[in-house]
Formats: C-alpha cells, sequence, structure tokens
C-alpha cells in the first residue's frame, strides 16, 4: 500500500533553565548551545531527505529547529501558533516543586482527572489541547497530501501525535519519552498509520 505521507517529527533542542524541570508551556524561552548544535545535528540528519514542508510551533525554541532543517531543503516553512506546548496558565515558567509549594493539592487534582483538569489561570486541559494540535495535524495532513514533511514541535505536541498515530488513550500520553532533539517518524496510509521510530 502506497503511504500517503511521511511525517518526521522532532523535538526541540535542551533550552535555557533545562535543570530545574520548568514548565514552560507557552513562555518563549531559547536553546542552549547544546540545544543549538542538537538541531544542526538534526538538520543534517536530514539533509537527504526528500520533504516538500517544514513546520513549527511560532516559540523561538522550535522555530530555530526548523531554520536549521530549511538551511538544507528549499522548501516552504511556516511556524504555527497552534503547534505551541501546552498552556499552563499560572504554572507557566515555575518548576514542579514551586507549584506543589503555590498551589497546594491542584497537582494532585490534576492526576485524578488528567484529560480534563484546567491549569488556574486560563490553561489548557490536555483534552483542549489535544483538540488543538489533532485539529492543526489534520489541516497539514490534508496540504501535504502525497508529500513528506517535517514538524519541529514541543514534548507535549509529539505525544499527542504518538498517542493518535499509535491508537493510544490520552492518558498513556507520558508513557513514553520524549528527550529533546529527538526524532520520531511517522507514515501515514489511506486507512493507517504506522510508527517507524520514537525518540530517535
Amino acid at each position: 500500500m502506497k503511504r500517503i505521507n511521511r511525517l518526521y517529527l522532532i523535538r526541540h533542542g535542551q533550552i535555557n533553565g533545562y535543570e530545574e524541570f520548568p514548565v514552560y508551556g507557552h513562555t518563549d524561552v531559547d536553546l542552549t548551545n547544546t540545544g543549538n548544535l542538537q538541531m544542526e545535528k538534526m538538520a543534517e540528519r536530514l539533509s537527504l531527505t526528500e520533504i516538500k514542508a517544514i513546520y513549527s510551533s511560532d516559540l523561538k525554541r522550535s522555530n530555530k529547529g526548523a531554520l536549521q532543517i530549511a538551511r538544507y531543503h528549499d522548501v516552504p516553512m511556516y511556524s504555527l501558533p497552534e503547534l505551541r506546548e501546552m498552556c499552563f496558565g499560572d504554572w507557566e515558567g515555575l518548576t514542579l516543586s514551586e507549584i506543589s509549594n503555590r498551589f497546594p493539592g491542584e497537582m494532585q487534582k490534576r492526576q485524578a482527572d488528567l484529560l480534563h483538569y484546567n491549569v488556574p489561570g486560563e490553561g489548557e486541559s490536555i483534552k483542549q489541547f489535544s483538540e488543538r494540535i489533532l485539529n492543526c495535524l489534520e489541516r497539514i495532513l490534508e496540504e501535504q497530501k502525497d508529500n513528506d514533511f517535517v514538524i519541529v514541535a514541543h514534548g507535549g505536541v509529539n505525544r499527542i501525535i504518538l498517542c493518535n498515530a499509535l491508537g493510544l488513550d490520552l492518558v498513556k500520553i507520558f508513557n513514553f519519552q520524549q528527550d529533546y532533539g529527538c526524532l520520531n517518524i511517522i507514515d501515514y496510509f489511506s486507512d493507517s498509520t504506522l510508527v517507524r521510530l520514537i525518540n530517535g
């Protein structure tokens, strides 16, 4: 069966402040030197692929990686706010310990209703986040019918797309790893998907 699309799905490189495990979400932080190097290596890795478009989140940590990949490919590049990481509302920029201290009991509430819990301060639930990402992905797949393409996004975004491709319930979203600068490869067919690589 002929595939319709191949998606090269990438997580951005290492970010400033990564040592503290911050919740950045929509916060626009930059890459470390290591993060920039990770994206340079990814661009080299994909240099011989026949991609027809490059998409990224409009946040600089993803957009920088897309720009690196675009150096090897004369193809359209799209920077989309719809591909941003989940919005964490009042938790933006905080570490997990800071969230526990400033918002007592809220982490437990989230764990008890992982899909529908809304972070205080107009944060997204995982269900809302998933709807945003999958609506955007559906549009991209239609735009790029019969083409291979790249998305440079975020850990949460990638997990949503991978859960969808694998037919997994969203409660499994944290059951696989997405390292900084990793590559996932997904083939899309008319009635199925094939995940060729996760966290490579």
